[in-house]
């Protein structure tokens, strides 16, 4: 089975990113059922090592947070294959990320090792855009450089698993994992 680990987003920030990526006319836009931040790619797993994985972080207590998307940017340089809205790398967010990885260690899932970037794809990009396509995502990158969302609570996080079709890849939540309440004094500033 295809999974990944995620954050959800909130209806109003997958509203707006929705809106966002009408603007654009080159590439797929995600659908807005697909909208999310990912904190690992699990790959092809089998049942067993999923389930031992969902029993670790079925086990963890860990702290929410807040979370802030902002900025646009693209991977592939001047070839680009996505568009995708930055998350900003807060310290619980990346503490997180690497808690998960140590879970995924210890029942077996190498972790990829590229370098983690948090953010949320808005679309993709088939190979070969002509200048005209290259020209108008640039545009939009220079004419969105100041978007950014309200920050919102992370309060849990999941277990998806991608289903591949010919029209793009489905994803189904298989679990859920909540993130508990911070400490008195710890909440992050509005």
């Amino acid at each position: 089975m295809r999974a990944f680990l995620a954050i959800d987003l909130p209806d109003e920030a997958r509203a707006a990113l929705v809106r966002l990526g009408r603007q654009l006319r080159p590439g797929r836009r995600m659908p807005a059922d697909n909208l999310h931040l990912t904190l690992a790619f699990l790959g092809e797993q089998d049942e067993e090592r999923l389930a031992a994985l969902h029993q670790r972080l079925e086990a963890a207590v860990r702290p929410g947070f807040e979370l802030r998307l902002a900025g646009l940017g693209v991977f592939g340089g001047r070839s680009p294959r996505a568009l995708f809205v930055a998350a900003d790398p807060a310290p619980d967010l990346l503490a997180l990320h690497r808690a998960i990885l140590a879970d995924m260690r210890r029942v077996g899932i190498e972790p990829e090792r590229r370098r983690y970037r948090p953010h949320v794809t808005l679309a993709r990009f088939g190979k070969g855009l002509d200048r005209a396509e290259a020209r108008q995502i640039a545009g939009f990158l220079e004419d969105q450089a100041g978007f950014a969302l309200p920050p919102f609570r992370v309060a849990q996080f999941g277990l998806f698993r991608s289903i591949l079709r010919p029209e793009g890849a489905q994803h189904e939540e298989l679990a859920s994992y909540p993130l508990t309440a911070p400490p008195p004094g710890r909440e992050a500033p509005r």
